[in-house]
């Protein structure tokens, strides 16, 4: 019987305030809709993707951190949602793992190791999406030697691609060293007003800057994306027919497409 194929998808940007979590709640929502098996994997101490699905990570014993650096089975702490995906939550705890993992050999291949120990047990996930925290430290370095490819939320503002080229530098140091088919799947535009010829600017620079393709429709900036962590759900339960989450239905579509590509030259 052929194991069945799991994309994995870090979402990484190491600038704060980009709509990074948002995206990985919303895409995951999106896939989950499509009749997709989605695993969110929080891997920010902050743990905001995991109150923003309505746990409270300070009502959890267990979390990614015991599986990361405890080699707790994965499937003890993984929690079902009202999207529909299913979640490793995070704790502040997390913010222990860098130190404890710093001198680990093999601590690039913690997050890869759980992954594949999910798919030994049968999980069946048909997308692995790995919020990464907001550096490029030991988390974002294992979240990428896991990976198939990343997607880098951009806020369509000036200089905010400036740490566009250190996370490329990263992506380039993983490639040769633990993940040689790591993909750069592309820039996702986030926050963006369609009104204003600034945005649009903005993501032509980057992508003749870095040669990036830019992953559309590009999310438009709105209150509604506000609203929905507080409510614990993702834009898509809160506001199903709003355009963010239409966008993000659209983006989540596309990845689907993207999934299926034959393999190509890396970027």
């Amino acid at each position: 019987m052929t194991k069945q194929r799991t994309t994995v998808l870090a979402v990484a940007n190491q600038k704060g305030g980009v709509a990074k979590t948002t995206s990985v709640a919303s895409i995951g929502a999106a896939l989950a809709e499509l009749g997709q098996k989605v695993l969110l994997v929080d891997l920010d101490p902050q743990a905001c993707l995991t109150f923003s699905l309505g746990i409270d990570p300070e009502d959890l014993e267990l979390s990614v951190h015991q599986v990361l650096t405890k080699g707790l089975d994965p499937t003890e702490v993984i929690l079902a949602t009202e999207d529909g995906v299913d979640l490793l939550p995070a704790t502040i705890e997390l913010a222990r793992a860098e130190a404890d993992l710093l001198t680990r050999t093999g601590r690039e291949h913690v997050v890869r190791g759980v992954i594949e120990d999910l798919a030994d047990k049968g999980a069946g996930y048909d997308w692995v999406l790995l919020d990464c925290p907001p550096s490029l430290g030991v988390l974002t370095v294992a979240a990428l030697t896991a990976a198939d490819g990343v997607l880098i939320p951009l806020q369509c503002e000036t200089l905010s691609h400036r740490g566009v080229g250190q996370l490329l530098d990263t992506v380039h140091d993983v490639r040769r060293f633990t993940n040689k088919d790591l993909a750069v799947w592309g820039v996702l535009p986030t926050l963006y007003d369609g009104r204003t010829t600034h945005s649009r600017t903005v993501l032509e620079t980057i992508s003749e800057t870095y040669d990036l393709e830019v992953v559309e429709p590009p999310i438009p900036k709105t209150i509604k994306f506000a609203e929905a962590p507080a409510a614990g759900r993702s834009i898509l339960s809160t506001s199903r027919s709003s355009k963010g989450a239409k966008a993000y239905r659209e983006v989540a579509a596309n990845l689907v497409t993207r999934s299926r590509r034959p393999k190509r030259a890396k970027r």
